[in-house]
């Protein structure tokens, strides 16, 4: 009997083991599947929210905030997370390319701060990786509506923090009537005068925000406004570390948040959402001659079921597939703000009609769909 139970531990033990090591055998990933548990090379759910991709020297970067579980999840617990990979399936764990502060409370980036949608671009003149995000001071709630910078000499880093604030204090958009300018100011005045003209001499508000670099090598931070109202396009410092003090309004009045911007025939596209919190909704298609506009808004690029919702996704970056000219992946986050971490990723192939985006559901597909 003794020998008998052994022999049964033993066993139970040998099914324990080998359904432990089942679950942590990384996964060879051969397509996308939107909205589905999406495991690095560790076999670990991919931790990079919000985020942003990079291609440097036939290796892709993807950046985003590493959420942890719970509430918790959605201030910054530990930083900014970085991955790469040579095929866009398969990821590899590069660790915290940027971390947050811990022990100094009054540090921008402190510990249970909010920092969101970090992108990263290369700059061919200084040698350096900047990366920029949306930050909000710890306490705070949103208030604060800083752009943040940081850099480093790596693509996994280690980046360091460089300054956090409003953008472009005391400069006014280049296309801002002069009337609106010089009027007087008045609490009556339409929310789209008063909210500027409020924040001239300390700067602009800036949260969901990414980062376009044209072709000319030119850099834009393009960012939610004035309460998020408007979006602004703000071209940057020749080392895309600041900003030139030109800058736009685009869509006033539109509240647009999550802006995703990408050039294709000669043609700029936006990809953004309404102002909903956290609930998803319709995503909103633009296209424009210039990037600093006229921007004509165009319909809801979604097909499929839940596309008055965008699929329940939110864009934070379009993708330019190397070696695919003219091929670009739309990039969405699913957010589970009750359980931050369990948020999705939703990869969807992207096609034009006219100027028309079009993104249709797909259960699965390649990169041979695009």
């Amino acid at each position: 009997m003794i020998n008998t139970m052994k022999s049964l531990l033993a066993l139970c033990l040998f099914y324990s083991a080998a359904s432990v090591s089942t679950a942590e055998t990384p996964i060879k990933h051969t397509s996308f599947r939107p909205g589905e548990i999406w495991t690095d090379n560790n076999g670990a759910h991919i931790n990079a929210h919000g985020g942003g991709i990079l291609y440097d020297k036939g290796t892709y970067y993807w950046y985003g905030e590493h959420k942890v579980e719970g509430d918790a999840g959605n201030y910054a617990q530990v930083g900014v997370h970085c991955y790469s990979s040579k095929d866009l399936y398969n990821w590899k764990d590069e660790g915290i390319a940027l971390k947050v502060v811990e022990g100094d409370h009054s540090h921008p980036i402190a510990k249970g701060c909010i920092l969101e949608r970090p992108k990263v671009v290369y700059n061919k003149k200084t040698g350096k990786y900047v990366m920029w995000f949306h930050l909000e001071l710890k306490g705070k709630g949103y208030g604060s509506a800083y752009a943040g910078v940081a850099t480093a000499t790596k693509p996994t880093g280690p980046f360091k923090f460089l300054k956090a604030g409003r953008v472009n204090p005391g400069k006014w958009p280049l296309n801002m009537d002069k009337k609106d300018q010089t009027a007087e100011f008045t609490k009556e005045m339409p929310d789209y005068v008063r909210i500027i003209r409020r924040d001239y001499p300390g700067g602009q508000m800036s949260r969901d925000m990414t980062i376009f670099v044209d072709d000319n090598g030119k850099a834009y931070h393009i960012y939610s406004s004035e309460g998020n109202i408007t979006l602004h396009i703000a071209e940057l410092t020749p080392d895309y570390t600041g900003h030139t003090g030109k800058y736009v309004r685009a869509f006033i009045n539109r509240y647009m948040e999550a802006p995703a911007i990408c050039k294709h025939k000669g043609k700029y596209y936006l990809i953004a959402s309404g102002c909903t919190g956290w609930a998803p909704n319709a995503a909103r298609s633009a296209v424009a001659k210039n990037i600093a506009g006229p921007w004509m808004e165009l319909k809801n690029p979604c097909v499929g079921p839940k596309a008055g919702i965008t699929f329940g996704g939110q864009s934070p970056f379009i993708l330019p597939v190397q070696g695919k000219p003219g091929k670009f992946i739309f990039m969405a986050d699913i957010w589970r703000p009750k359980n931050a971490i369990d948020g999705r990723y939703l990869w969807l192939p992207m096609k034009w009609e006219g100027d028309q985006i079009i993104l249709e559901w797909k259960d699965e597909w390649t990169l041979d769909d695009l």
